[in-house]
This record gives structure tokens, sequence and C-alpha cells, in this order.
């Protein structure tokens, strides 16, 4: 940070490969979950906002639930006006409602970070963990984002996995269109659709089972969003109660009576390409990592760059080959 100053620490913190890199220099095998929650806890404790004009807040489970406050603390320490806290307390929120409501990816977030500067800018860091593989995954924002609910994420780290509901998709506008005008419309007819949904089975309309139907849905809390009448998908969610079961039902109205069909690709942005020699996620794969080596070797070679930054490079790459 001295180096470069806050936003460059900032955008670095925002990048997964960066941060995960950061991790690894601390200590930290690549894949461990601690690579999040320790590493941020570091920062927390070892960054003074009185001397370097910079924070973290929130953490692992119930230090999360403080976060809002600390950022209320923090804005009257940066003396930051009454309308800047509000907008960031905001930021907080929609950043833990996408990534636990929006995109449904089978992992429960249990780690929220906020870094923010004296100057309001922030950025989030978040994890959440999947119960049936035990694997994490991580979610990267930076501030200044265009639209919490259309691919706000700087980056998402994890393994890849199957199937999942991604409403921030680009593809998925249609759908959030369609889920706005579903709940400005009466409710008693919303729920008339849902019941004439449901008396088929889902594989009639999809040819396969994408999502597993919330069917206890809150009819009162649509009737009071309804009263509410949003003006748009951010609204929508942003709204207290708005959970997963919510954003799914109507996803799922939308796409078998309107046809406006949601995203179902695992939006993950950075995975790892190749195995560990611990079987994490998966065993080595000696030719993908030949194959790799022979790519970057290849490109050292042709790339127009000093004749001294190639040849370190090339020795770094060599140290990597076995005899």
């Amino acid at each position: 940070m001295e180096e470069y100053g806050r936003d460059e620490l900032l955008r670095r913190l925002a990048d997964p490969c960066w941060f995960q890199a950061l991790s690894c220099v601390i200590g930290f095998d690549w894949h461990s979950s601690g690579t999040t929650t320790v590493t941020t806890a570091a920062l927390k404790e070892g960054l003074n906002p009185e001397e370097t004009g910079i924070a973290v807040l929130g953490g692992k489970g119930r230090h999360s639930r403080r976060t809002p406050r600390e950022i209320e603390e923090l804005g009257n320490l940066f003396n930051l006006p009454g309308w800047k806290v509000r907008e960031l307390q905001h930021a907080s929120r929609m950043a833990a409602k996408v990534d636990s409501a929006l995109i449904q990816d089978g992992y429960d977030l249990y780690h929220h970070a906020f870094i923010l500067t004296e100057d309001g800018k922030w950025a989030v860091i978040q994890q959440g963990m999947n119960p049936e593989n035990k694997y994490a995954r991580r979610y990267h924002w930076l501030g200044g984002v265009e639209c919490y609910v259309v691919e706000p994420h700087t980056g998402i780290a994890g393994v890849s996995g199957s199937t999942a509901l991604d409403m921030t998709a680009r593809e998925s506008e249609g759908c959030r269109r369609a889920s706005v005008d579903l709940v400005r419309d009466d409710p008693r007819r919303l729920e008339r659709m849902f019941v004439s949904g449901r008396t088929r089975p889902l594989e009639h309309w999809f040819g396969e089972t994408y999502m597993l139907m919330p069917w206890n849905v809150d009819w009162e809390r649509l009737r009071m969003i309804y009263e509410f009448q949003p003006s748009n998908y951010e609204e929508l969610v942003a709204l207290r109660g708005v959970g997963p079961a919510t954003v799914r039902a109507l996803a799922y109205i939308a796409e078998v009576i309107y046809g406006e069909r949601p995203a179902w690709r695992d939006p993950v942005k950075f995975s790892f390409a190749l195995g560990g020699k611990d079987g994490v996620p998966r065993p080595v794969d000696r030719r993908a990592y030949d194959e790799a080596i022979s790519f970057l070797k290849m490109t050292l070679e042709t790339v127009d760059v000093d004749e001294n930054v190639r040849r370190r490079a090339l020795q770094r790459l060599r140290r990597l080959v076995p005899p």
C-alpha cells in the first residue's frame, strides 16, 4: 500500500488471483479455505485505519453480522457524510444478498469481509462452503459497480461445479424483468400460476430437473412486495425477506409461464486448471501439466521482451519441469 496507494490495494484485493497469491505467500496451501478467513482476519488486525486510512470490517460467522455497525463507526472516524454511510451499508447488504440468493450454486455464505477506505471506496471478499463436497468458493467485488444484480463481480474463485441458477447473468435479463412484473401483479393470480405449474413435474416443462422448487412460498411476503411495487429487480431483491426461495420461485414461474429462461451455468470465473499432488481438487494430470508448460515456454520464446527478462522467466519455468 505504501508503494501503490489505497486504491491499488483495493483493486488487488478484489482480484481473486492476486488475493490467492497473497495468501500463498503468507503460507497457506492454495486449496485451504483459510486463505480467505485467516488472510482477511490478519489484514483486519494489521491495518490500523487511523494510520493507513483503510480498514477491513466484518469477518467469519457472527463477525459478519456486525458489518453495518462497523461501517457506521468507521464512517464517523473517516468523517463520511450520513448518505455515504448508508450507501456503504447498502453495498454490504447487497453483496451478501446477491451471493446468497441470486447465485444459487450450492455454496452457503459464512464469511463477509468489507474493505473500506477513508474516502468511501470499498471492496468485498466473501466465501461460501458447499456442505456436500466441503469445497469453499470465494466471491470478489470492487466498489463502483454499475448494477448490483447484473454480473457485478470482479471474479468468483473455486472449483467449477454443475448446474447453478445465476440470476445475475446478462442472459437472465428477461427472467429478471418477468420476476418484477410478477410481483407487481395481484399475488392471488401469482399463486394460481404457481399451483398450476406444480400440477405437472418439472421434467414435463424442461426435460430434466434443474432446480428443487420451494413449495412453501411465503405468500404474505409477496403481498407485502406487491404493496411496495418495486420498480426494478434490484429494488425487489433488496427488500427484507426476499431470499433464495422467493427468487427461485419467481424464476420458475417466469420460465414456465412466460418462457423467460434464467441462466443455468456455474458463474465461477476462476477455477483450478490442474490437479495437486494431494489430489485436491483432482489428481495430477501429467499430460495437462506438460501441455501447459509447453504453451508457456512457446509464449515466452516469442513475446517481445528484454532478453534478460525472458531468460529469468524461462529459468523460473524450467524449475517447474520435473527432471
